[in-house]
């Protein structure tokens, strides 16, 4: 059984249908769920299914560490951004290399990069009519989704979809696909290891 952290910023629907795929799975647990927003629906959604949850403040995620040593007293092994609107920090990328993603609702390389998310993508792809749109899921790295691309799946955009449409039909796709990519890659990584939470 592997542990992961689900970091998100805003109403959790991602996180709480990865919380309810792996529920029934003896591969992995969702042992940790981190926002950035106090008041954010989704730490009471990981209340509602007994999970730890664990608000962060701006000098906690890049300045003392403490989200780190968070990670390490769970026995975090994999790290999934669902909706989580901050760059993740060298102190965090540098240990959880190669073991950090994140879903974007778009076909990167396009309608990428800082500000780009929600509303904003779907209606930059609508005002400049595009055929399809879709969900990338992509290692992350220092840059806003420049990470390598892990799995693209395409939706069609019709004429007619407004960015309420657009978002109903990428949601599908992230319900549909996200925790089956979470397993694949988490089920065959190789066994876990850091430094202590006193060296970090």
């Amino acid at each position: 059984m592997r542990n992961i952290a689900v970091f998100a910023s805003g109403n959790g629907t991602n996180t709480e249908n990865i919380i309810a795929y792996f529920s029934t799975r003896n591969t992995v647990k969702v042992a940790l769920v981190l926002s950035n927003k106090r008041d954010s629906f989704v730490l009471e959604r990981a209340a509602k299914h007994n999970i730890r949850s664990v608000f962060f403040d701006r000098k906690e995620f890049y300045i003392t560490g403490k989200v780190l040593r968070y990670l390490l007293l769970y026995k975090i092994d994999f790290i999934v951004l669902a909706g989580f609107l901050w760059r993740v920090p060298d102190n965090i990328l540098d240990p959880y290399k190669d073991r950090i993603i994140n879903i974007h609702p778009a076909l990167l390389p396009g309608y990428g990069g800082k500000g780009m998310y929600g509303e904003y993508v779907h209606r930059a792809v609508i005002e400049s009519r595009d055929k399809e749109s879709g969900i990338s899921i992509h290692f992350v790295n220092e840059s806003y989704d420049q990470g390598a691309v892990i799995f693209q799946v395409k939706c069609k955009v019709e004429p007619s979809d407004t960015p309420d449409t657009l978002a109903q039909k990428i949601h599908a796709l992230e319900y549909q696909h996200y925790p089956k990519v979470i397993e694949d890659i988490v089920t065959k990584l190789p066994e876990f290891s850091v430094k202590s939470s006193e060296e970090a």
